[in-house]
């Protein structure tokens, strides 16, 4: 007993005992630490991987998404060329070509009452200005406008000034 009770009272053994409670005292809340981080290192894989999967089923979703927007595309592009060749087809059919030819002459005889009745100068001069007006109205806003009011005139009616601007050029 003698021999514990001088092993004691040495600095030598208080320090050991000290430094050994610390190092006991260390290791607990290092192993608490990994204990703790292994956790959340599993929570943080559970969450990666669900967010993996979202993000999955978001990219298959747009793809989805964008394959169908191309196939209205290509649809609504085929139906365009459709559309387009119709047109070509309609605007050569027997008829067309004269009834364009009538308007773009009923748009000349008016501009030709307007600016100056009688001089064969201003009647071609007219002539070319409303087949440029024909060019320019068979395409965008002046088309919509003419299929939607179409002047209002019918045939006869286009008929009767063509006759009656005649009449007044032989007057002239």
């Amino acid at each position: 007993m003698d021999i514990l009770m001088q092993l004691i009272s040495e600095p030598f053994t208080w320090g050991l005992l000290v430094g050994l409670f610390l190092l006991v005292m260390m290791w607990r809340l290092m192993r608490k630490d990994i204990v703790m981080l292994r956790k959340d290192q599993k929570r943080l894989e559970g969450e990666n991987k669900d967010l993996q999967g979202h993000l999955n089923t978001q990219l298959k979703i747009n793809a989805t998404g964008n394959e169908q927007l191309q196939n209205q595309l290509d649809e609504l592009r085929g139906q365009n060329e459709t559309l387009r060749g119709n047109l070509n087809v309609a605007r050569q059919k027997p008829g067309r070509a004269e009834l364009r030819h009538l308007q773009v002459m009923e748009s000349a005889v008016s501009a030709m009452r307007e600016q100056a009745p009688g001089f064969a100068s201003a009647w071609e001069k007219a002539l070319r200005e409303a087949e440029a007006g024909q060019e320019a109205a068979e395409g965008g806003l002046k088309k919509l406008m003419r299929k939607v009011l179409p002047g209002g005139k019918n045939p006869a009616a286009i008929a009767t000034d063509v006759e009656a601007a005649r009449d007044g050029e032989d007057d002239a």
